[in-house]
C-alpha cells in the first residue's frame, strides 16, 4: 500500500516517492501524478550489467540499449515495450542512470491502453530520499530490491489518496 508518507509491504514500512503532482484520480499523460487505485505488478525488468540475475526471481526480465517505452498517445503501441528505434515519442529504459535499472511493471492502463490516461507506472530506484517522480513509485534501492525478492502473482500496488 502506498499513501503520501510510504509503502507498506509485509508488515515492513517504506519509505517512497510519488510524482510531482501528487497523487490524483483523474490521470492524464504527463501530468506527474501518480494514479490512485488497485494496481498488479505485471512484469520486472532489470539490467544485467547492473543487477545480478540471481539476486531477482526467474521470470524478472533483462533489458538493453534497444528498450525503449512508449509513451506517445498517437503510437499504436502506446504504454507497450517497444524496441529502438522506434518512431513515436518513448522513455529509453537503459538509462545512463540507475532509475531504471530495476524497474517493476503496474497494469496501470496496460495492456489496452486509452490514449492519453498516462503511461508506465513502474516502481522504482529514487532519485534521492523522497524525490518526486513523474508520476512512478520511488524507493531506496535496497528497499526496491527486497520488494522484487518476495513478490508474488498476488501482490498489488495499492495507491490511496
Amino acid at each position: 500500500m502506498v499513501t503520501a508518507w510510504g509503502a507498506r509491504f509485509m508488515g515492513r514500512q517504506l519509505p517512497c516517492a510519488i510524482g510531482r503532482g501528487g497523487l490524483t484520480r483523474e490521470k492524464r499523460e504527463g501530468d506527474g501524478a501518480t494514479p490512485i487505485g488497485v494496481h498488479a505488478i505485471v512484469g520486472m525488468l532489470y539490467r544485467p550489467d547492473r543487477i545480478a540475475a540471481e539476486s531477482l526471481p526467474r521470470w524478472a526480465e533483462p533489458i538493453g540499449p534497444q528498450d525503449l517505452w512508449s509513451d506517445d498517445s498517437a503510437d499504436p503501441d502506446y504504454n507497450q515495450r517497444v524496441r529502438a528505434p522506434h518512431g513515436f515519442s518513448h522513455e529509453r529504459l537503459s538509462r545512463a542512470d540507475p532509475l531504471y535499472d530495476l524497474v517493476l511493471i503496474t497494469n496501470w492502463n496496460w495492456p489496452n491502453a486509452i490514449p492519453g490516461a498516462g503511461s508506465a507506472i513502474f516502481l522504482h530506484r529514487w532519485r534521492r530520499p523522497r524525490y518526486p517522480t513523474a508520476g512512478c513509485v520511488a524507493f531506496a534501492p535496497a528497499d526496491l530490491l527486497w520488494i522484487a525478492q518476495r513478490l508474488t502473482p498476488a501482490t498489488r500496488l495499492v495507491i490511496r489518496g
